[in-house]
């Protein structure tokens, strides 16, 4: 499978971006999409997934309420709402697919398949 991210750029504090990941050779019902992000200096970290088993979402905290991901099955691709950002979202977004237990959808080697990376800039 392969993952294509796009999206990213820059945005306002308080503005929005809607992110999407794309795949090809493969379709995301078989799989659980998870977004990340790595700002400069610091680890990836997890943002948001959606699993395969039970298509519910998950959120890291500091998202919670301010992001939502969604799967549109026609298009094949996994859409990162961001709603209300912050300068502290600024990081570049990665899509992954994988097939990681439930438990484990938040930890990046729960998945195989990574896309590019798109950039997020949000400025105070």
């Amino acid at each position: 499978v392969q993952l294509q991210a796009s999206g990213g750029g820059l945005v306002q504090a308080g503005g929005s971006l809607r992110l999407s990941c794309a795949a090809s050779g493969g379709t995301f019902s078989s799989y659980s999409v998870g977004w990340f992000r790595q700002a400069p200096g610091k680890e990836r970290e997890f943002v948001a997934a959606t699993a395969m088993q039970n298509m519910r979402a998950y959120y890291d905290d500091s998202v919670k309420g301010r992001f939502t991901i969604s799967r549109d099955k026609a298009k094949n691709t996994v859409n990162l709402q961001m709603n209300s950002l912050k300068p502290d979202d600024t990081a570049v977004y990665y899509c992954a697919a994988g097939r990681p237990i439930i438990s484990s959808v938040s930890r990046p080697s729960g998945y195989g398949y990574w896309g590019q990376g798109t950039l997020v800039t949000v400025s105070s």
